[in-house]
């Protein structure tokens, strides 16, 4: 009788591991069946998307879409100068970002191809969707600017020029000029105006249009030339924020003042020291780089040039840029509240710098300074000082502003509580 209930009690524990088993294996089943079917990978072994060698001769706009978006918590370290870290482990609410990128990978916000935060100089977190891929330049549009102040910056750490020299007259610089040809006010025009995107120049589009028309005229220092030739007198009144070509000007000063070419200086002196190798900037019909827009950057990069801004010029312990340069460039000198805030999303008293942007960040009652570098329809790079937060966009029209969904759904992701 004993033995008969041993056995029965041996049977029904028998039966109730099976069950468990069963139970623990469907379970880790449902985590693999939902690992497997996510539309995004989130671990750091995951291959990031890459452009083949036939997609990296496209333009940009004929690059295909990614057939999933690629979504990762915890970057891989491609030593290339970044260091990277795990959401969630090293700072972030990864259940608030990873919400965002869901949506974003949804198209809830418009065309996005990437979306990247460093957080106390470590990346934690890289996103790709449509057009991004991780080794693929994204046009910067007028991101390119920030880049601009930047070498101009470079030159004034390695004594080409001095602090002093920006509120001096810029043609004073140029000295293949012919100042005897030049409209009335045109000394009126500093470095730091130009810079502020308030030269005062006035050409008319017919006029420029014209001007283009023979192309020879505008190389080298001939493009400055034709400009003071042909525009209105530079006055108090013109001398007015206005969003047009003032980076040429800064850009001829570069070439004039360092050894050799603008483009070999800022190869030389910012970018290989960044380790930035995979890029394109273009050339303007002057004959120097671009200055205004046509450069092109990967994601990676943008944060690096985020992280000589928050590290206050220093990269690797290298000055590169003086600080106080950096703290003027970056700082509030032309109010543009009226045309760019967004008080409801937390956005405002949106300014201007050194071609650099600058906005406070409202998040509950606190408000938090950014900086960025702002390229059409969402080339970003954003810079919060004060949560040592860099974050980096990359986008493509139609999309939402990623200056508000920083500030609305990023910043409270890196807030303590």
């Amino acid at each position: 009788m004993k033995l008969l209930k041993r056995k029965e009690k041996m049977k029904t524990n028998n039966l109730k591991q099976v069950k468990a088993i069963k139970n623990k294996t469907g379970l880790l089943l449902l985590i693999l069946l939902i690992l497997t079917h996510s539309s995004f990978a989130q671990q750091s072994d995951s291959q990031a998307p890459e452009a083949t060698a036939a997609e990296t001769t496209l333009s940009f706009r004929d690059i295909p879409d990614l057939k999933k978006a690629f979504i990762d918590a915890a970057p891989a370290d491609r030593r290339d100068g970044i260091l990277v870290g795990e959401l969630g482990i090293d700072g972030g609410n990864k259940a608030m970002v990873l919400k965002l990128a869901q949506e974003i990978a949804d198209n809830k916000y418009g065309n996005f191809d990437s979306f990247l935060i460093a957080y106390k100089g470590k990346l934690l977190f890289e996103s790709y969707y449509s057009r991004g891929r991780i080794n693929l330049p994204h046009p910067q549009a007028s991101a390119t600017k920030a880049y601009t102040s930047l070498a101009l910056g470079r030159a004034i750490q390695l004594g080409y020029l001095s602090m002093a020299d920006l509120d001096k007259p810029l043609v004073g610089f140029l000295k293949d000029l012919d100042p005897t040809k030049f409209v009335e006010g045109a000394e009126k025009i500093t470095l730091h105006m130009a810079l502020t995107m308030r030269s005062g120049i006035r050409i008319s589009k017919e006029q420029r249009e014209e001007l283009e028309k023979t192309p020879a005229l505008l190389k080298g220092q001939g493009q400055v030339q034709a400009y003071l030739e042909h525009s209105a007198p530079i006055t108090a009144e013109s001398q007015s924020f206005k969003y047009q070509f003032d980076p040429i000007l800064v850009m001829q000063v570069i070439d004039a003042v360092v050894p050799g070419s603008a483009k070999d200086f800022i190869k030389n002196e910012l970018l290989d020291k960044m380790g930035i190798t995979n890029y394109d900037w273009e050339t303007d019909v002057s004959g120097l780089p671009s200055s205004g827009s046509r450069s092109s950057m990967t994601s990676r990069d943008m944060v690096k040039w985020g992280t000589l801004v928050i590290n206050k010029g220093k990269w690797n312990g290298e000055q590169l840029v003086p600080e106080t340069f950096i703290a003027r460039s970056t700082s509030k000198i032309v109010n543009q509240s009226d045309e760019y805030d967004d008080t409801a999303n937390g956005v405002s008293g949106t300014a201007y710098g050194y071609f650099w942007w600058q906005a406070d960040f409202s998040a509950g009652d606190k408000s938090y300074l950014s900086k960025s570098a702002r390229g059409g329809s969402g080339q970003n790079i954003y810079v919060i000082e004060a949560l040592d937060l860099v974050v980096v966009t990359t986008t493509h029209r139609p999309v939402d502003s990623s200056v508000s969904l920083t500030s609305v759904r990023v910043l409270p992701a890196f807030i303590k509580k």
